[in-house]
């Protein structure tokens, strides 16, 4: 005998924990199931067990066999005898009283005829009645768990159940919903308060507009989490970092899993579909079963051919006929039970919208305010974990707040980053600061703000960044670099940085990241700025007004500009020093230039500029210009740059520039030069009219020869030709006595003249890449020059006097 569980195993889902997608009525409806299931298996062990059928033959007998029926015995009484029945009944004249064979007949014959008349005159309902009742209650289980063994649906509904599971025993849910509702309390103690305080103050009970601002302390929802900072050690002993790191997974899972469900609606149409099945199995059971009840009669005729026992009609008793129609009319009372729980189903489908869900109710109850509502799939999910119970909701809920994951996100990044580690990370950068750069992290540790030595915060490839009001406590707090990561500032941050952010550094994709608060840093004084600050369609800058930085002195765009941007002259008065790197892109418009007229340095770095502008003659207090990287091939100009009196540092590397003009004479306050990586092939004579310069770069171009004049510049102290065509020096050269770096590389020099023993300041000497056989022994009269600043090749030192190379050696 095979027990109910095997089949109920079979049918149903083997994991319980499917139990919160089952409504009460999917849960009783399993139940009838096992009911019915278990008539099923109880009439086919009667079936079985027992004998199914015994005949006797009819003694009484018609010519008519149409008129022969059994009917005398199932209307006799128990105790008349066959004789009495025919006599008071009064038979007809024509019904004679037959008699077998005079020997009977023998057991064989008998169970023949059980055998045979069971097969042929048994109405097939009555025999197979409750294997009909096996199959149909299997049918109905797999009906109601069809949906749990679905391809397209198990998966989706395993991963459910799994992820709802652990977000109901996360110690993070129990977390953030006890916090939340520690804040309510607050909330509504310190409201109590005032409110008291406000009917003492006020007796008459009114109260104005202002008064019902004020009482409005702050939203008691997880928002408001990033505010509150939680000490340590609470902390580490609520939630320690493996259950952050499972609490992390879980959101991850749950946004994937939302993304994958929550497009379509199979689920719901698979529930509707089996639910409607089921109900077209009642009817049809219902109606064919109550059809054929009656079928199942006690007494049977039975016609035999009368060769085989002499009789040719048996009456037979069905001998579990009258348990089976018992058996059956109690079915038909469990399918309609069924019926109907499948018919409220179907109305509970159909008369509610399932394919929305709105968490308002969780929203209400645990304060989370950002919790969005559900659609499609991933509604009708949670619309049957609530038939179950409307708690898993709730605590499912918190993994679906981004203010919830930012929170947890905190909690981990203050686990992993302490203070202790991160003072481990500090630095000093270019501008000699305590700097702390923080590189792809979730967030900002609240550890920082515990640092107050940190006087450079460097923040890269950061999401979701808060600076909260904790960042006053970094009191040295002087510069600021937010590379691809917009920040949001709560007040107290922001009037901190107000007045005392001196130097804001900007990264950024678009314009739409650059944060409004830049514009009211009132104590900024260096703002460098790199990304996309206009355009493409209209190629018109898009950066906002800068009147509010009226501290600003230093500026620099790293981006495609066609022309200066308009919020550059709002800073006209205070600007000092412009720095323009356009990546390649041609600045055309530069009128707004002329503006800035405090400007003492600009740099126009690749914005493929064909001549200087005219718009920086204008500026009479420039002392630097640097013009790297553009098409200038020509620099006629320059004569133009006289009026620019305090010009000391003209930069014009890597162009195309052929020749410096004499006009550059003019320029008598020029004390820098670079005109390194061009393709100037001469130098003018009347370059020694220069006599303030003292750094000239000339390397990397086309020079055959120096002028002698170059003598006459005793200034200079820096003096690099390299990579040029020189195949021998002036002599004039060595008159310029306070030269400290001579740069000589890779020339076609042969002869190095004895006076550079007149260079008492030399400190660098370089050689390498000439064709030199020697160097001359009065190289080590320079008081200053020793091996270490002499770039030769090793062979040359080696052939030094070994009493000048000991007098070198700075070892």
């Amino acid at each position: 005998m095979i027990p109910v569980n095997e089949f109920r195993h079979i049918a149903s889902e083997q994991n319980p924990q499917y139990r919160v997608l089952k409504p009460w009525w999917d849960v009783f409806s399993e139940y009838l199931c096992v009911a019915m299931l278990m008539i099923g298996v109880f009439g086919c062990t009667v079936q079985l067990s027992q004998e199914k059928i015994a005949c006797l033959p009819n003694r009484i007998i018609s010519p008519s066999k149409a008129e022969t029926d059994c009917n005398h015995i199932r209307e006799h009484q128990a105790n008349d005898s066959l004789w009495e029945f025919s006599i008071t009944k009064e038979l007809k004249p024509d019904v004679l009283e037959v008699f077998g064979r005079k020997n009977g007949l023998d057991i064989h014959q008998y169970v023949f005829v059980n055998h045979y008349c069971y097969e042929q005159a048994v109405h097939w309902f009555a025999k197979y009645f409750p294997y009909l009742v096996v199959i149909h209650s299997m049918i109905f289980m797999v009906a109601s768990s069809f949906w749990f063994k679905f391809p397209g649906t198990s998966s989706k509904l395993e991963l459910f159940v799994s992820i709802l599971s652990k977000c109901f025993d996360s110690p993070w849910t129990t977390r953030a919903i006890s916090e939340v509702s520690e804040e309510r309390g607050e909330e509504k103690m310190v409201s109590w308060r005032k409110g008291s305080a406000w009917s003492k103050i006020n007796p008459d009970g009114f109260m104005g507009t202002d008064v019902e601002n004020i009482t409005l302390l702050r939203s008691a929802s997880v928002v408001s989490g990033p505010e509150k900072k939680l000490p340590e050690a609470s902390a580490a002993s609520v939630l320690d970092k493996k259950e952050g790191e499972q609490a992390k997974a879980l959101f991850e899972k749950v946004k994937k899993f939302r993304t994958h469900v929550e497009e379509a609606d199979l689920l719901y149409k698979m529930y509707v579909i089996q639910t409607s099945l089921k109900v077209f199995k009642f009817v049809l059971i219902t109606v064919y079963t109550a059809s054929l009840v009656p079928n199942m009669e006690i007494v049977v005729k039975c016609s035999v051919p009368p060769d085989l026992t002499g009789f040719d009609i048996f009456c037979c008793n069905h001998n579990r006929a009258n348990l089976f129609s018992k058996l059956a009319y109690c079915y038909i009372c469990f399918v309609g039970v069924y019926g109907l729980l499948c018919i409220y189903s179907l109305y509970w489908l159909f008369h509610r919208s399932l394919k929305e869900y709105s968490f308002e109710h969780v929203r209400l109850e645990t304060g989370i305010n950002d919790i969005p509502d559900m659609k499609n799939d991933f509604a009708f999910l949670l619309h049957l974990s609530d038939r179950y119970d409307p708690l898993y909701a709730k605590r499912f809920a918190v993994f679906l707040s981004e203010v919830s994951e930012c929170h947890l996100r905190q909690v981990n990044l203050n686990h992993e980053w302490s203070a202790k580690k991160l003072r481990t990370r500090l630095t000093r950068n270019a501008s000699q600061r305590q700097e702390l750069h923080l590189f792809m992290l979730a967030g900002v540790p609240d550890t920082v703000f515990d640092i107050p030595e940190i006087e450079s915060l460097k923040m890269e490839l950061l999401s979701n960044i808060t600076l909260p009001a904790t960042l006053t406590q970094l009191t040295e707090l002087q510069e600021l670099s937010l590379i691809h990561c917009p920040a949001k500032l709560q007040h107290a941050a922001l009037n901190h940085l107000q007045e005392n952010l001196k130097v804001l550094r900007l990264t950024f994709e678009g314009l739409e990241q650059v944060p409004l608060w830049m514009y009211t840093l009132k104590a900024l004084e260096e703002l460098h700025l790199s990304g996309p600050l206009s355009l493409e369609a209209s190629r018109s800058a898009t950066l906002e007004t800068l009147r509010e930085l009226k501290n600003l002195r230093v500026l620099t765009l790293r981006s495609h500009l066609t022309k200066l941007p308009p919020g550059v002259v709002d800073v006209a008065g205070q600007l000092q020093r412009l720095c323009v790197l356009n990546e390649g892109c041609k600045l055309q418009v530069m009128s707004n230039m002329k503006k800035l007229t405090n400007l003492t340095s600009l740099e126009l770095m690749g914005c493929q500029l064909e001549r200087i502008p005219s718009a920086v003659f204008s500026l009479t207090g420039l002392q630097e210009l640097d013009l790297r990287e553009n098409k200038l091939t020509t620099v006629e100009e320059i004569m133009s740059l006289q009026h620019c009196r305090r010009l000391s540092t003209l930069r014009l590397w890597h162009n195309a520039i052929a020749y410096i003009p004499e006009h550059i004479s003019k320029l008598h306050a020029l004390e820098t030069l670079d005109a390194s990586w061009n393709k100037i092939r001469r130098l003018p004579a009347r370059l020694y009219y220069c006599t303030k310069l003292r750094h000239l770069d000339l390397s990397h171009n086309q020079l055959s020869a120096l002028p002698t004049e170059i003598g006459s510049m005793q200034s200079l102290q820096y003096l690099s030709i390299a990579f040029n065509s020189l195949e021998s020096l002036p002599e004039e050269l060595f008159s310029c006595k306070r030269l400290k770096t001579l740069a000589l590389g890779n020339n076609s020099i042969s002869f190095l003249s004895s006076r550079v023993a007149n260079l008492a300041q030399l400190v660098r000497l370089e050689l390498k890449g000439n064709r030199l056989e020697s160097l001359p022994q009065e190289i080590g009269d320079c008081p200053l020059l020793k091996l270490s600043g002499i770039v030769v090749e090793q062979s040359l030192l080696e052939l030094l006097p070994s009493e000048v190379r000991h007098r070198m050696d700075d070892s």
